[in-house]
């Protein structure tokens, strides 16, 4: 079975949201393994500067990095990321798991976004949309769209 994580910097604070990632994780069970792995944010001023979100960044990176198991898909949400149809992020999901990968690595980083060495270590990094949206919504979003990729790969009816 494919086990699935996804990686977020920061917690879902917000009821509504986090009943919503339930829902999915529920739904996914039938799939595949989910796992949430929330990763506390680094402490910031209430400006930080260019050279503190920067710090920040890269030590959000190093925990990040030490927690990508070996042998996994590897994909990073960031905003210069690829831009995919759900058929698309299906395909790229059954791609990985066809290549012998069994575990596919999300990552969601904090309102500041990812380090560069995160980037570096993706295989796909992907773009939810050229919008800005709260990093808490794109974990719902996520979910979502990966319940439907695999509603997509086995002819399900959810997708339409």
């Amino acid at each position: 079975m494919l086990n699935v994580t996804i990686c977020c910097v920061g917690k879902l604070k917000e009821n509504y949201l986090r009943s919503a990632c339930d829902e999915y994780v529920k739904r996914l069970g039938a799939f595949c393994k989910v796992n949430i792995l929330e990763l506390n944010e680094e402490k910031l001023s209430q400006k930080p500067s260019d050279s503190e979100i920067k710090a920040a960044l890269q030590a959000e990176g190093k925990i990040i990095l030490s927690k990508i198991p070996s042998q996994c898909t590897v994909i990073a949400m960031c905003i210069e990321g690829k831009l995919m149809s759900s058929e698309e992020l299906a395909a790229s999901i059954d791609s990985a798991a066809l290549s012998g990968s069994s575990n596919i690595f999300f990552v969601i980083g904090s309102s500041f976004g990812l380090s560069d060495e995160v980037k570096k270590a993706s295989h796909i990094k992907l773009s939810m949309s050229r919008m800005t949206f709260p990093h808490q919504l794109v974990r719902v979003l996520l979910l979502e769209q990966v319940y439907r990729s695999f509603q997509i790969n086995s002819n399900g009816k959810y997708h339409k």
